[in-house]
């Protein structure tokens, strides 16, 4: 265990294991952060991603550097964090002081400049995202949103939907997600199980109404209808 303390060169061998010891510690900590610290990187979430990147960097790339002071520092940081997140679920007034509040920057088809400001936004930014969610004028917007997390919300003004069959009072039938059966030639037993079949089941349909076998296909799904559907690889 040499290769964790300080020296004056390692051996490529040493270098490899910090490595992957590096590389494994971090992933246990990416799992300890949650879902929450990856998916969507708000104040507290930005500040300990890039103080621990930084931490765990040295080590990795000076030999003079052991890595029991940068893990310790590392798990330490962790508990700060975890006890900063429960202490934006119980503290109202901790959680103004961490989270940006919602800023309106787009209310009734007119830009705000003062809330686009406030948020350094610039008029390019706020077009593009408009154009990634399909939105052609500004003056079709209700309302519009800049988040914590940095994240742009739009509101199209109703009278700019498309009509959908409640507009009608028509009822439809529930939605229903299929089910993912197979996949690159595997049948997922667990999904067959849930839907009441087995894998007799599966070839002997696969082979009377498609006349292929389950390593011909590339992705299958079941619906609550018994309704199979399926997508062959290309060269079939």
């Amino acid at each position: 265990m040499e290769f964790l303390h300080g020296q004056e060169t390692l051996t490529a061998f040493q270098w490899v294991l910090r490595a992957v010891i590096g590389f494994l510690f971090l992933i246990i900590i990416a799992k300890v952060l949650g879902q929450r610290a990856i998916s969507q990187l708000r104040l507290l979430d930005f500040v300990i991603a890039l103080v621990i990147g930084d931490i765990i960097a040295h080590p990795l790339s000076d030999p003079g550097l052991g890595m029991k002071g940068a893990v310790i520092t590392t798990i330490v940081l962790v508990i700060l964090y975890v006890m900063g997140i429960f202490g934006i679920l119980k503290s109202p007034r901790f959680r103004r002081l961490i989270n940006n509040a919602p800023i309106t920057i787009v209310e009734n088809g007119e830009i705000i400049y003062s809330g686009m400001k406030k948020a350094r936004i610039s008029l390019d930014v706020l077009l593009e995202e408009m154009r990634e969610r399909q939105i052609d004028s500004i003056k079709k917007v209700a309302l519009s949103i800049w988040e914590a997390d940095g994240k742009i919300s739009f509101f199209v003004d109703p009278n700019y939907q498309p009509l959908t069959p409640s507009h009608y009072k028509m009822k439809l039938k529930p939605f229903d997600l299929p089910r993912t059966i197979i996949k690159e030639g595997r049948i997922n037993n667990e999904e067959l199980q849930q839907a009441s079949r087995d894998k007799d089941w599966v070839v002997e349909r696969l082979k009377q109404n498609y006349g292929v076998s389950v390593n011909d296909v590339l992705l299958a799904t079941l619906d609550k209808k018994g309704d199979l559907n399926i997508f062959l690889y290309k060269n079939n």
